[in-house]
């Protein structure tokens, strides 16, 4: 009986140094990296319950991702510095691949397109939910999968302020996601995967560019998350401190509370939270104060005793 080997996993393919427009292409990148320095925008959140906050992505979300677009074209001194694309500008299109494109008003011409997507970090799961199906084909060598993080100001009220955002070749995206479907992750199910033919990058709405999988009774193909290609990114975030409590602090905290059906339950919950930022070694005694008047004003909105 011959054995089974599987293939070598997929090697990113990224645009030539050659090609013309390879400088613009770096510079891009370089321009989503920088979104959190330069990211502002006049959405304000308050009075929301604490109960409510992982709903916020659903709420926010296509907001957020509205207003990344608008900050990538006001760091235009960025990403054309040289003043060589003055007609060119990225516009978000809605239900079609890539969600933003880099083109040409006048003419339609596209340089390159992002997918776009954007998780709010105290969501009930500890990873993005986003899907990303779009077939190998659909995605040219500059096209990029980028993931915005971001939290309100003061975690349960404020302006949404973004962190490094999550940056990928959208073909090894897309090449890697298959390849771990079939090769990588365990299953008992069939692994098999419908690809479309004739597919081109930038297709129109009505064409029918996703890879669907011949078996997926959880809904899971697509996750990029679930693909590992995102672990060590995530899993830095999970130090980032939000008013004095890290991140992975306050989503344990607030999955706790949905998932209580007691005051009692309730006030363990925060309890923990409290101890936490007490014992935690690696926070400064006034972001442990700061961080206490955010439990507090939870506890009002919660209407705890204190």
């Amino acid at each position: 009986m011959t054995e089974h080997v599987s293939p070598s996993a997929p090697v990113r393919q990224l645009p030539s140094s050659e090609w013309v427009h390879y400088q613009l292409y770096c510079r891009v990148r370089e321009a989503v990296a920088s979104l959190p320095i330069y990211f502002r925008t006049e959405t304000h959140i308050s009075g929301i319950m604490a109960t409510d906050l992982h709903t916020l992505n659903t709420v926010l979300g296509a907001t957020i991702e509205d207003q990344v677009v608008r900050t990538l074209n006001l760091l235009r001194h960025t990403w054309d510095p040289d003043d060589r694309y003055p007609l060119y500008s990225f516009t978000r299109q809605a239900q079609t691949f890539p969600d933003v494109l880099l083109r040409k008003t006048s003419s339609g011409e596209i340089l390159m397109g992002i997918e776009l997507k954007g998780w709010y970090l105290l969501a009930k799961e500890s990873e993005p939910s986003l899907r990303f199906q779009a077939t190998l084909a659909a995605c040219a060598f500059q096209d990029l999968v980028v993931v915005v993080p971001w939290v309100l100001g003061n975690v349960i009220s404020g302006s949404p302020i973004l962190f490094e955002p999550f940056i990928e070749s959208a073909r090894y995206a897309a090449e890697y996601r298959n390849f771990h479907w079939r090769y990588i992750r365990e299953s008992k199910t069939e692994k098999g995967i419908i690809i479309p033919e004739g597919i081109e990058p930038y297709p129109s709405k009505s064409d029918h560019i996703l890879d669907r999988s011949l078996s997926d009774g959880g809904g899971n193909f697509g996750r990029l998350a679930r693909a590992g290609m995102m672990d060590v990114y995530s899993h830095k975030l999970e130090d980032v401190h939000l008013c004095g409590i890290k991140t992975v602090y306050w989503r344990q905290f607030l999955k706790a509370f949905q998932e209580s059906t007691t005051d009692a339950q309730a006030q363990t919950a925060l309890k923990r939270l409290k101890h936490r930022i007490q014992q935690s070694s690696d926070t400064p005694s006034s972001r442990a104060q700061s961080a206490l008047v955010i439990v507090a004003e939870l506890e009002r909105l919660l209407e705890l005793p204190e």
